[in-house]
């Protein structure tokens, strides 16, 4: 009677292990198909192919930047495509317009709210930087300053940068 019941024990926690090794198998696979969707949407909507181009989001004491430079130096058609987008991006921003992230990540990123709310507080220049182009955003409200935090989070991870989300000190 023992042996029956530890078989049954045994029987059952082989059948959960196998259903949560199924379970966590699955997950990389809808990550990847939701990164992939995500990037298909960013290719429309920026103008650009993102394999061929390479995305930072720094966080910094003031606010953040969002960098993105072609991959290779020689790419001048990603290098123009780049600028002429984060040039929009920069003036959409300024005006409280952030309809591109949305597009892209399919919600309203973390933060959005807040930004188009104390639009008038944040400053968002444009930057021409080798290879690419760069949007410099930095503000003196602390509410406004902690939408920037969060919505540069939010990208890091839905990018998959590996960019820290730490505040980068001056240097």
């Amino acid at each position: 009677m023992k042996t029956h019941f530890r078989r049954s024990i045994l029987a059952s926690l082989i059948l959960a292990i196998a259903t949560l090794v199924t379970v966590y198998a699955q997950q990389p696979k809808k990550d990847n198909m939701a990164h992939d969707q995500m990037n298909k949407r960013g290719d429309h909507v920026m103008g650009f192919d993102h394999t061929r181009t390479t995305h930072h989001f720094l966080l910094q004491e003031s606010g953040g930047s969002i960098e993105i430079t072609a991959n290779n130096s020689d790419d001048a058609e990603s290098r123009e495509q780049i600028r002429m987008h984060l040039k929009h991006i920069a003036k959409m921003f300024a005006e409280g317009n952030f309809n591109a992230p949305m597009l892209i990540h399919d919600q309203t990123p973390p933060g959005v709210p807040v930004m188009q709310e104390l639009k008038g507080e944040i400053k968002y220049n444009y930057e021409e930087i080798d290879r690419g182009a760069a949007v410099r955003i930095s503000t003196k409200n602390p509410a406004a300053l902690h939408a920037i935090y969060d919505f540069l989070r939010f990208q890091i991870k839905e990018h998959k940068t590996g960019d820290s989300l730490e505040i980068r000190k001056r240097n």
